[in-house]
């Protein structure tokens, strides 16, 4: 597969009416209008996932999403900090729609997946949330997905194709190839770059975590609007999302996940392993599309910077129109075109 370059396309009328014939368990109040050329992103459509599902996967009782034929080929959507399952809100009908089963848990520390028991270290090292994923398939009988992510989940995604290959049939990756380690976390960048993760070094401090656990809601608003600068998210579709940010180990899990990075956190032991794994770098050799927003406004490595690390059939997909970090949610007709172009390959 060779480099594309993509605009952005909103939700059709078409579309928005073939989703409204569906019978899944999701609801829309608004469609968006086709656009000939790219113009300035809208607010989301107050949409969102009902019931939600609940089983229990290894450290967890996970709260997941689900849409499309339950025989359909499989696809697990990953969400990130600060963001939940509503990301994808727009994809999953889309996918839905074209025959996929299409399930959307939520991670640890965020919405209804919670702890099964008190004496569970709260840990947000990578290798824990990705024996999450691999726990989520096991439990739900699926042994080969799609795998869509950005983010955490894109971290996520991309450690379980590079470690579990066969568990996966393709993947879409958002930013790319996020795989890292404390180690390689110890080298300095150049200043703009840090000045960047800011937040990072925020939430090294305890200052930091009192000031995330007491201000939670305001200070991912703030990242969402740092991180997608050209999104004009209304505060209803924040609202929604901001709910999952009130899971009782969500403030722990995001604190644990920055300060592992830097090698102020101790993991766990049985992860050892993989984490030593990770630190290598491993190929990831899956069907994969990475995708980039023209306007992300958060920490992301440049295209050209991963191309050597997926060794498989490969494509690169810059979306133009204002998008920003939460690609998924902000151009939700592309990325649920890569998931469906990814499961061909």
């Amino acid at each position: 597969m060779e480099d594309i370059d993509c605009h952005r396309r909103t939700f059709c009328g078409g579309a928005a009416a073939a989703f409204a014939a569906m019978p899944l368990s999701m609801v829309s109040t608004s469609s968006g209008e086709a656009a000939q050329t790219p113009k300035p992103v809208q607010p989301i459509s107050a949409a969102t996932f009902a019931p939600i599902k609940l089983v229990q996967a290894g450290l967890l009782n996970v709260g997941y999403a689900e849409a499309g034929p339950p025989d359909g080929p499989v696809v697990i959507l990953l969400h990130g900090w600060p963001y939940d399952i509503h990301s994808f809100v727009e994809v999953a009908p889309i996918l839905a729609g074209k025959g996929y089963r299409v399930i959307v848990p939520y991670l640890r520390g965020f919405g209804d997946t919670r702890f099964l028991s008190t004496d569970t270290m709260r840990n947000g090292e990578p290798a824990a949330l990705a024996q999450d994923a691999i726990d989520l398939l096991d439990a739900l009988k699926i042994d080969r997905a799609i795998l869509g992510a950005f983010d955490i989940g894109g971290r996520t995604a991309d450690i379980v194709a590079a470690l579990s290959p066969e568990r996966v049939r393709g993947l879409v990756a958002v930013s790319g190839y996020l795989i890292s380690s404390q180690e390689s976390n110890k080298q300095p960048l150049p200043p703009d770059a840090e000045y960047q993760w800011w937040y990072q070094f925020y939430f090294a401090t305890e200052r930091g975590r009192l000031g995330y656990e007491k201000n939670t809601h305001a200070f991912n608003k703030l990242i969402w609007k740092l991180a997608s600068p050209q999104w004009h998210f209304d505060d209803a579709t924040f609202d929604r999302t901001a709910t999952s940010f009130d899971n009782p180990d969500h403030v722990a899990i995001v604190i644990h996940n920055y300060r592992w990075r830097l090698g102020l956190a101790e993991g766990e032991a049985h992860y050892a392993d993989v984490e030593r794994k990770l630190a290598s770098n491993p190929a990831i050799t899956v069907p994969t599309i990475t995708m980039e927003g023209d306007a992300n406004g958060a920490p992301h490595p440049a295209p050209e910077a991963y191309r050597a690390r997926f060794t498989g059939r490969y494509e690169h997909r810059t979306i133009r129109g204002g998008i920003g970090h939460n690609l998924p949610q902000e151009a939700p007709r592309d990325f649920a075109q890569a998931v469906m172009d990814v499961a061909s390959r």
